[in-house]
């Protein structure tokens, strides 16, 4: 029998007192959100080592993945990284006043506007993506690589199945 974690010992623990229910969703999802608060851990580690808070990084890391020049629409950055236009224009704000973003006119449209990532905002993010994936793997290294591959097509069956 495999070693026992805390989630089988609450899971036990419920089963007793309430024998009625279905715990198996426990076993699963109790471990993702354990799982979470360790991903959370390393993720903030690694970003506060690049002097970036959790969204700079994602901010940056979205005109990264654009590729060279590094620059993208507001309403782009908005699709990407989920928020409000309210709250991306406060995030652009704030990366020009630290130098890791410029805002520059877009040479297609006169009134439109691109956020192009600088030289220390390649460097700041470049530095954090490193960490992160450091990081990561040192979570995951106790998985062979058929493990993780198995782990990867069921959260990703996971996620397609709840929308992404």
């Amino acid at each position: 029998m495999p070693e026992q974690d805390e989630v089988d010992r609450i899971v036990e623990a419920w089963r007793h007192e309430r024998p009625d229910l279905d715990f198996a969703p426990l076993h699963v999802l109790s471990r993702v959100g354990r799982l979470s608060k360790h991903l959370d851990r390393a993720r903030r580690e690694a970003f506060q080592a690049s002097d970036l808070e959790s969204w700079e990084f994602d901010v940056l890391s979205a005109l990264r993945r654009a590729g060279e020049p590094y620059q993208l629409s507001p309403k782009t950055l908005l699709q990407q990284t989920l928020v409000s236009s309210g709250a991306m224009t406060n995030r652009i704000d704030r990366l020009v006043a630290r130098g890791l973003v410029e805002r520059r006119t877009d040479p297609n449209d006169g009134r439109g506007i691109l956020v192009t990532m600088t030289r220390e905002g390649r460097r700041a993010v470049d530095a954090a993506i490193e960490r992160l994936v450091t990081a990561e793997g040192t979570l995951l290294s106790d998985l062979s690589d058929d493990d993780r591959r198995r782990l990867t097509d069921l959260l990703r069956t996971l996620s397609l199945t709840l929308g992404g």
